[in-house]
């Protein structure tokens, strides 16, 4: 018995895949499913209320203000 081909039987093919080569074809399923979830899910979480965080600042903040030295660190 011959396996089938994938553009005239899909359906068979599919699951003769997932029996005669599982490890193929569930890896392929899972790298399949990455770009298909970058697109459903950011606007399903919003619709489900969740927001994006504030950006992490990059720098740390500089008061604004005169700056007084530090005292009692004399080292004498």
């Amino acid at each position: 018995m011959s396996h089938p081909y994938l553009w005239k039987q899909p359906g068979r093919w599919v699951r003769w895949a997932a029996h005669e080569k599982p490890a193929i074809f569930f890896s392929c399923l899972i790298g399949i499913s990455g770009p298909i979830l970058l697109a459903v899910l950011p606007p399903f979480r919003r619709a489900l209320g969740d927001y994006d965080p504030a950006p992490i600042p990059m720098s740390y903040p500089i008061p604004s203000g005169p700056r007084s030295p530090p005292k009692g660190y004399e080292d004498e």
